[in-house]
Parts: C-alpha cells; structure tokens; sequence
C-alpha cells in the first residue's frame, strides 16, 4: 500500500483517486477551495461525476503540507494554466526524491514548456512522470476497461507508477519517451477543438475522420522535429488519445469547438462547458512551437485564427479545403 496525495479535486483528479483506493492505496485529495472539500466529504460524490461514490477510506484536506509530507507518490490533477503556480506553492514541502506524477496536458504559452518541464523547474528536488492516454474520467470512474501510458527520465519511476496504477480494468504501459507523451497530449485538445467545430457545422464521419487523420500528422512532424520518437505518436497517447478526444461525448474541447461551431464565441462556449478547455490555452503555443520549428501545421493555424482572430468557423473550413495540392507521401518515392 502507498500513501497517495491526488494535488486537485476535479474530475480527473478525483477518478484517478477512486481508482487508486479501490487499488488498496491510502488516498487523500487536496484542494485550496474549502467549499469543494466539504462538498466532496459529506457527499462522497464529485458532481461532474454522478452516481460515482467515494470510498469511506478516502481523505480530504485542505492543508497543502499536510497533503505533501510522508507521501509516497503525489498526483498533480490541476488544469494545465495553475500547474506552475501550484507547483510553486508546494515547493517547500516536496522532499528531495518524491515522486509526482502529472496528469495535466498542456503547453505554457510563455515558455513553450510541457507541465513536466514547469515542474522540473519548480520542484527540481522530485522526480516526475507522466501519465496520459486515452481515458475519460467518466469512464475510468465507472471501471471501464482504459489503458494508458506512463513516461519517465528513469525506468524504475515508470514502473513504480505502473504497479500503483494498474487495475483489472485500468492497464497502464511504460516509456521513456517524456516528451512524445506530453506532445501528444497537449496537441490532440487543440485538434480536438477542430473536430468539435466540424461536429457543430453538422458535418460528418468524413470530416471527423480527415481531421483526426491530418491531425496525427501535423502532430507527427512536429514532434519528430523537437526530437519525439515516432512510435510514442502512433501508439496510447498520440493517435489514441487524439481519437477519443475528437470523437467522444465527454470530450470538453470537443464540447467547446461544437458550442463555436455551432456560432458562440470562444468565452460562451469556455463558460458554457463549466470547465477548464485546454485546447484553448495550448491553441497558441503550439503555433509558437510550429513557427519555431518551422513546421507547417494548417488545422492549428485556423484553429488559432477562429479562437482568437474572429475567422468564421465555416470559413475556417474552406480555407483547409481549399488549400494548394499536396503529396500525402514524399514526393520522391515516385518511380516516374
């Protein structure tokens, strides 16, 4: 049994620390909103998860040493724009060698660093993973069969994570690629959004399925081009996460690229959805990332002009088809 901290109590976060009871571990859930807290103890259900009951075993605190000390492994399942400011504020009570895991995805903006690379800057004392994969909190709490992956620098941290999280119904895989798992993460909300956009417009299968498919490869090469492993983009968290992202009814960016599909603003759909979209806040830097690395990257660019450039949906469409001839393959492998 380990001693497990979930840094974040929404629905992510709160799954993944019913999965971990449920698993044997001792679990307490963290959060700097009080009300939350008692919310979530006296009812024993998060309501962005209905009908999922909390175990008696879990705790809940509102005090961040508390949470942090004599723990075995810490879960960070804030959104992606407060994890530098929350790892700040555990910085003077994360031990030399403790292990975090994040399970946010996302890019920060400023920086173009992934949330592994804000929280090695931090909390340089911990030793962090990742965790991502194609794995909807309203499906993990409910004990559907899910797989994802977990990356590290160093493998004994991968597989430790591994053991914790592994359930009959939740399998989880190793690698060493960091960076392929975080790039993956981040970029499929931002395809996502697109997907939504197209659902919202009232197209179809076809669309969903050129999205997603020029999706992974805008991905692909930008990934390749900072030095992932092209195998880790193929694989769960890559081509597996962006699938289910796009196309599921849980999906918050897929939600949010619907509502504007569908004519609302950027804000209205954010405040409609009642949740944090990441696509939004990763929209821009991976623009940046493109740009810098010289990559060409068509869906983020509209996607980027719609949420912030006030270019209609449906024209964002158009421009995406209506674009110069291309080679799907490299042009040279022509015979003749």
């Amino acid at each position: 049994m380990k001693k497990i901290s979930i840094i974040g109590t929404g629905s992510w976060g709160t799954a993944l620390g019913w999965l971990l009871c449920n698993n044997g571990h001792q679990v307490c859930m963290w959060s700097v909103h009080p009300e939350k807290l008692e919310k979530l103890r006296a009812e024993r259900e998060n309501p962005k998860l209905p009908g999922v009951k909390l175990p008696e075993t879990m705790e809940f605190t509102g005090d961040l040493k508390e949470a942090l000390t004599g723990r075995d492994l810490l879960v960070l399942a804030v959104a992606s724009p407060y994890i530098r400011a929350t790892a700040r504020q555990m910085a003077p009570h994360v031990q030399p060698g403790q292990v975090i895991v994040d399970v946010a995805k996302g890019i920060e903006e400023e920086t173009l660093l992934t949330m592994s690379g804000i929280i090695s800057q931090e909390l340089p004392q911990a030793r962090v993973a990742v965790l991502s994969g194609p794995s909807h909190a309203e499906e993990v709490s409910k004990g559907l069969p899910t797989t994802c992956v977990v990356a590290a620098r160093e493998r004994a941290v991968a597989e430790m994570v591994q053991g914790v999280f592994m359930s009959p119904a939740f399998r989880v895989y190793t690698s060493p690629d960091m960076l392929g798992v975080e790039l993956g993460g981040a970029l499929k909300n931002v395809i996502a959004l697109a997907a939504g956009v197209a659902d919202g417009l009232g197209y179809g299968d076809n669309t969903k399925a050129a999205l997603i498919t020029r999706g992974i490869a805008e991905i692909s090469r930008l990934g390749l081009a900072m030095g992932a492993r092209p195998e880790t983009l193929s694989g769960l968290s890559g081509i597996g996460d962006l699938i289910v992202t796009c196309a599921s009814v849980h999906s918050r960016n897929r939600k949010a690229g619907y509502l504007m599909g569908q004519g609302k603003t950027m804000q209205e759909a954010m405040d409609e959805v009642q949740m944090v979209v990441e696509g939004v806040y990763s929209a821009k830097a991976a623009r940046k990332l493109a740009e810098k690395y010289q990559i060409d990257m068509p869906i983020v660019q509209v996607v980027n002009r719609v949420l912030f450039e006030n270019l209609s949906a449906r024209q964002a469409v158009h421009e995406l088809m209506e674009r110069e001839k291309k080679d799907e393959l490299d042009a040279g492998l022509w015979e003749a």
